[in-house]
């Protein structure tokens, strides 16, 4: 009987950088549901890859004084690193350099534009650099890009345009035939909402202003610009051809089973990416999961924040399976989740070296110390033997129940509780207490045998998330990995093998403010160049120069240094903060839109630089006496600006 085929798919990386956890926990995810998958019996297809295309790419090259393809060469080789670090099975890795990916790019590109699909027109709108996006005026929010938060420039330029409204309603149509296509739920709500139900926009496909992409063939000054390229390497990857000679693995895993994806392009890969197949007369994938993103203690993670961690610095101070253990059972299901240096020391300590760890080492010990390390199944029974014997047998259902439903975390978190009814089944039946009864060896003996097989159990079905730390378990005790319908029968294994007599501690217990040393070595060891380098290419911004003033009208603005005694988020405002500032003996009320760059619990305290003499003015109908002075870096990052030295609230600036 062939197995059924299983295609799954993660988001192309975008060469402009080095993949942080956030972007690393992807990949693993993907990899925990394929090694899964297999496990399950399915023939699985597991793609990856790099987005390599772009503006954005184009002129990090430039700054690098390298060709684009240099440039994402040594990008791509640096994700495919990291993936393969972390421990993952994919079986095609794609570039969206690829030759016969380009190739049938333009191919899909001129069938479309054939078809009558894509039709040449202007674009005029506001136009995001660092997303590749174009956006009208009423799309921005607060005048900036609606999904980075970053500045966007006037644009116009001729291009060639998708008719997306074509298919809209055929689109709206199947997501309500077909409630599982996008999950979680709240990302199906919003695509409908947000975009769908109040009509499409038709789509910029090509671009003129740039020239490192895939060059339109019938129009070479256009290149396709990044989604219908990006997107389209879901099918390319697979051999498909436009003309209709695609290979076999596209006739045998397309539609996909599974796209994973951020959240934050879930309305590419939900409304741009279904559309594209229902023009090309393709089958649609079964279903996208936008998951959450994996947040730093104080934020997303951010080169600007300077509060990036990197997936081969947590390996280093953690090892590989600790990392996927963390990013897999850390993220809920449709809520972001966090990421600390003290969170990731407690789950190593509570649950990789004390709830799994000390299991194994404790069982391996005994067995040596009692039977000179030979496991055998006596039949000698209690009350407590049979509850440890359904939990391990249960666990594999609801296992599976969980993955059935992409929840990884929750299923971690049952595999977990077979462990730690493991331990209690220790303390249960006290195995040291026993070993001093010359009468009851064979009842210690049975105890130690279902230890052993409960571990194997567990270790079988932690086998697709940890893959290294189950192989080492089932080393140490002389077991193997079982097979889903072995997983069904308590007892397999074989009475009379020997465990290890060296076993291994598979966790160490680490002290916090060791790894905190560690932390701080390493991030002044990666600021040092950094700001050696902005020493010597100190990076500027010119701006539109205002009209000339007088002295006479500085003269009239009063500059003060003010002391944050107090702040508030401004209710019913997205970007607002309400500051009470100490400026002398005065308390002045000051309202900024410093929302997006500072909490109102890191306002207090710091000492600001005030216009103080501004008129009264109400913002949200909140009074505002003044403004605190800023400064905004390219990408739209404001700093507020604080006294060089200690300076007293009220002090002049002058």
């Amino acid at each position: 009987m062939s197995k059924k085929p299983y295609y799954i798919t993660t988001a192309i990386a975008y060469t402009s950088g080095k993949p942080h956890i956030g972007n690393t926990y992807e990949i693993v995810l993907a990899d925990a549901i394929a090694r899964f998958k297999r496990k399950e019996g399915y023939d699985v297809r597991f793609q990856t890859g790099t987005d390599e295309h772009g503006q954005k790419i184009e002129l990090k090259a430039a700054e690098a004084g390298i060709s684009p393809k240099e440039f994402v060469d040594n990008t791509a080789g640096e994700i495919k690193r990291i993936w393969d670090l972390m421990n993952t099975s994919y079986d095609k890795f794609i570039r969206t350099t690829d030759e016969n990916h380009e190739k049938q790019v333009q191919k899909i590109f001129k069938k479309l534009y054939d078809k009558g699909d894509i039709y040449k027109g202007h674009y005029e709108g506001m136009y995001c650099t660092p997303c590749e996006s174009f956006f009208t005026e009423s799309q921005l929010v607060d005048g900036k890009c609606p999904d980075c938060g970053r500045p966007c420039q006037p644009a116009k330029e001729e291009a060639y345009f998708f008719r997306m409204s074509k298919y809209a309603d055929r689109l709206i149509q199947y997501i309500n035939d077909n409630p599982d296509f996008i999950q979680p739920e709240s990302r199906k709500n919003e695509m409908m909402n947000n975009f769908l139900l109040p009509g499409l926009q038709d789509l910029c496909v090509s671009r003129t202003s740039f020239s490192w992409g895939i060059p339109v063939d019938f129009d070479p000054k256009h290149v396709v610009y990044v989604w219908l390229d990006a997107l389209t390497n879901y099918i390319t990857g697979l051999g498909y051809d436009c003309d209709g000679e695609s290979g076999e693995l596209f006739k045998k895993y397309w539609p996909a089973d599974l796209h994973l994806i951020g959240k934050d392009i879930i309305r590419f890969h939900t409304i741009y990416w279904p559309i594209f197949l229902m023009a090309l007369d393709l089958p649609l994938p079964k279903q996208v999961f936008g998951h959450p993103w994996l947040l730093q203690g104080d934020g997303k993670m951010s080169k600007s924040k300077g509060n990036v961690i990197y997936a081969d610095d947590l390996v280093d101070l953690f090892g590989v399976d600790a990392v996927r253990y963390f990013v897999l059972h850390e993220m809920p299901f449709e809520n972001d989740g966090v990421i600390t240096w003290d969170l990731l020391v407690e789950r190593m300590n509570s649950d990789l070296a004390n709830t799994l760890g000390n299991l194994v080492n404790r069982t391996i010990s005994m067995s040596n110390k009692y039977f000179g390390g030979v496991v055998a199944n006596s039949g000698v029974t209690d009350g407590f033997d049979k509850n440890l014997m359904d939990v391990a047998l249960d666990t594999k259902h609801k296992v599976i129940k969980c993955m059935s439903k992409l929840r990884v975390a929750d299923a971690m978190t049952e595999i977990f509780n077979l462990f730690k009814r493991c331990n209690k089944y220790i303390d249960e039946t006290m195995p040291w207490a026993l070993a001093k009864d010359p009468t009851k060896q064979d009842r210690l003996a049975t105890v130690l045998y279902n230890l052993v097989e409960s571990i194997t159990i567990g270790a079988s079905l932690l086998s697709p998330f940890m893959a290294e730390t189950a192989e080492r378990i089932f080393a140490q005790l002389n077991s193997s990995e079982r097979t889903m319908d072995e997983l069904e029968m308590f007892g397999l294994y074989e009475s009379g093998k020997k465990v290890t007599d060296k076993p291994e501690i598979l966790f160490a217990r680490l002290d916090a403010k060791e790894v905190q040393a560690k932390v701080d070595k390493m991030n002044a060891s990666r600021q040092a160049p950094a700001e050696e380098e902005k020493k010597d290419d100190e990076p500027v911004i010119d701006i539109e120069p205002k009209e000339e003033i007088t002295f006479d009208d500085f003269e009239k603005m009063q500059f003060q240094v003010g002391e944050i005694i107090a702040c508030e988020e401004v209710k019913k405002s997205k970007k607002l903060l309400c500051s009470q500032v100490k400026i002398g003996s005065q308390v002045k009320q000051i309202v900024s839109g410093i929302k997006k760059h500072y909490s109102a619990e890191e306002m207090v305290g710091k000492k600001v630089m005030v216009l103080v003499n501004l008129k009264p003015a109400k913002l949200a109908g909140v009074l505002s006496e003044g403004m605190l002075l800023c400064a905004e870096d390219e990408n739209g990052e404001l700093s507020l600006m604080v006294p060089e030295k200690k300076m007293p609230a009220g002090a002049e600036i002058c």
